[in-house]
């Protein structure tokens, strides 16, 4: 997707689709709430067939909207953003440090009386972006190879780290602090099955993709030709996982205003510090834009697969931990496009790239 200059402002030379994104996502919302409330019984049809705990039809949506992203992706590429400790480290920090401490913090802060919808959020903080992210930070024109190795990253620590930090967080934590505490049961194999699903297959998809297009047409027509093709699926991808995940909770969410706005706050404020800190953040050790971008979108974004799946599977599909789940994203989805358009703006305030920016590079057109 091409972007324009900050000088001849964000929006100038943007596709039709790009341009209007904030429009169609509001519309998605909207369409999504009204078929929720429209047909009577809508979303258990649509949650009837889930792939590891989530409805297909979200599941499918996530895959299509992955998989033209990472297809853009150079893998020759990833050496030189594997080799960069300025922004491996941070990250690592940032989600499996600071993420999950803040989203504890938040959830005791906002909703000390909710005992459901807090360890809902919580479970949701434990949940690294491994999805939704990668298309935010193509939008926002980050650095996709950078986003590409801090997504794998993320995945692996999810295996490793999801069951210890839920456990650490919803018992023994709240143990010490003399606070209400709450159990957590998923395996690792669960875990495995939603990062094998969610992104290994959109990865190996895009991988296979570039690597036999160049061998067999050559990098000049895969990024000249097939690119401009296959991109505008990654939003036609996302417009119908939103359209979905609204008509799934469409009643539950028009029916219990008073709750959603009250599980909306941490999350709101949620995104704002974990956006803008990590944006800070990569700027003061000198990470430039595209860089800096991947950073703070990998360390703000959650993936809500893996947390709705784990809430239903632990708590059931009509729980208090289930619905804050599944409100995470639905705030998740309009506060981080917003942010898409900020990260565009801040560009103006960082120094000259060190490497090729998505911006500049033919393959990120």
């Amino acid at each position: 997707m091409s972007v324009g200059t900050p000088e001849h402002g964000v929006a100038g030379r943007l596709s039709f689709l790009d341009r209007y994104l904030a429009g169609w996502i509001i519309a998605a919302m909207v369409i999504g709430l009204g078929l929720g409330r429209a047909v009577p019984g809508l979303g258990d049809a649509l949650a009837t067939v889930t792939v590891s705990g989530v409805s297909l039809p979200i599941a499918l949506g996530l895959l299509v909207m992955m998989y033209p992203v990472l297809a853009k992706v150079r893998y020759d590429r990833l050496g030189t953003v594997t080799r960069d400790r300025r922004l491996l480290v941070p990250s690592l920090l940032l989600n499996w440090v600071v993420g999950p401490a803040l989203m504890f913090t938040l959830a005791w802060l906002f909703l000390p009386d909710l005992p459901e919808y807090r360890t809902g959020l919580i479970i949701v903080g434990l949940a690294r972006c491994i999805a939704m992210v990668i298309i935010w930070n193509d939008l926002a024109c980050g650095h996709r190879e950078a986003a590409a190795v801090l997504v794998a990253m993320n995945s692996v620590f999810q295996v490793i780290a999801f069951s210890a930090l839920g456990w650490f967080y919803l018992t023994v934590l709240p143990g010490w602090l003399g606070l209400e505490q709450a159990g957590l049961d998923v395996s690792v194999g669960e875990i495995t099955r939603s990062v094998l699903i969610f992104l290994g297959l959109p990865l190996a998809a895009g991988y296979l993709t570039r690597r036999i297009g160049e061998k067999t047409k050559g990098r000049a027509w895969y990024e000249a030709e097939l690119i401009p093709r296959i991109g505008p699926f990654a939003l036609y991808g996302l417009l119908f996982t939103v359209v979905i995940l609204f008509a799934l909770q469409g009643d539950a969410i028009t029916s219990k205003p008073l709750d959603v706005a009250r599980i909306a706050l941490p999350l709101l404020a949620y995104f704002a510090l974990m956006w803008a800190g990590s944006m800070t953040l990569g700027r003061a050790l000198g990470l430039d834009h595209p860089r800096a971008t991947a950073l703070a979108f990998t360390a703000a974004g959650n993936n809500f697969e893996l947390a709705i799946a784990v809430a239903i599977a632990t708590f059931g599909a009509s729980s208090g931990q289930a619905l804050a789940g599944v409100v995470g994203p639905l705030i998740e989805v309009p506060v981080l496009i917003g942010l898409v358009y900020v990260a565009l703006y801040a560009r103006r305030h960082f120094t000259a790239p060190e490497s090729p920016t998505p911006q500049e590079d033919p393959a990120h057109a």
